[in-house]
């Protein structure tokens, strides 16, 4: 990335009740919140609810034409049920950035906070708190606002970081040949 490049990512938090999202703006190294909120889903069946999110999440990525989309990814649910209904939610937010060609990029809560707070045990409260921090905000918001500007933030960190594994010993030695001693 160009150090003076512009970028729009927006990060959703899903969910089948309530999802957050965040809109954040990264220029010359700085980060500005550009939008955030919720998007209230109505009461009904699932298939209701999930074509009502298809539809706010298409319209959001048109007005803000994002060039990354920060998703949380699937983790470990107690309940089997909220689990899948979860995961119902994430392929309608999936679907809609495939269908406006937008590349997704998936974060567990974990990374989101190890990103934003630098703990991956970091309560909601501590992420509150940074986002409004880095993002210098005033005042409350929802937890799943905050967390979606948490995973727009912690995208922005880590594209500018990007965390390549080397896939081999091999493909290692010859990215880093001055690390190794004959």
């Amino acid at each position: 990335m160009c150090a003076f490049s512009k970028r729009i990512i927006i990060g959703v938090d899903p969910g089948t009740v309530v999802t957050g999202y965040g809109v954040v703006e990264v220029s010359r190294g700085q980060l500005d919140r550009v939008a955030s909120g919720t998007v209230r889903l109505p009461g009904g069946g699932l298939q209701t609810k999930l074509s009502e999110l298809y539809a706010r999440v298409l319209q959001l990525l048109d007005e803000y034409a994002p060039g990354e989309v920060a998703l949380e990814s699937v983790f470990h649910h107690r309940n089997v049920q909220s689990a899948l209904k979860l995961g119902h939610a994430r392929a309608a937010i999936m679907l809609a950035a495939i269908h406006r060609g937008v590349p997704i990029y998936e974060y567990s809560p974990k990374e989101m906070k190890l990103g934003v707070v630098g703990s991956g045990g970091a309560t909601k409260e501590q992420v509150a708190f940074m986002v409004r921090q880095i993002l210098r905000i005033d005042g409350k918001m929802r937890a799943d606002e905050s967390d979606a500007l948490g995973l727009a933030i912690c995208h922005a960190h880590r594209m500018k970081r990007p965390a390549v594994a080397p896939r081999s010993w091999e493909q290692y030695v010859k990215t880093h040949p001055e690390r190794i001693k004959s």
